[in-house]
């Protein structure tokens, strides 16, 4: 089973916003959702191990 990590970056660091097995939901998120978000990475795990991660397409 893959597992999503949403990951909000913003001028004080960094937050995880996301963490599920939804890739639509995950997919979906954009930094508008997110208050002082920057940028939206994503990181795919499976099977204990991150198998992906790359920055989600901004507005």
């Amino acid at each position: 089973m893959k597992i999503y990590v949403i990951l909000s970056f913003h001028e004080d660091g960094m937050d995880n916003v996301y963490v599920g097995t939804d890739e639509e939901k995950a997919l979906s998120f954009t930094p508008a959702d997110f208050e002082s978000c920057d940028a939206l990475f994503v990181e795919i795990w499976e099977d204990g191990e991150k198998i992906d991660d790359y920055r989600l397409e901004t507005e």
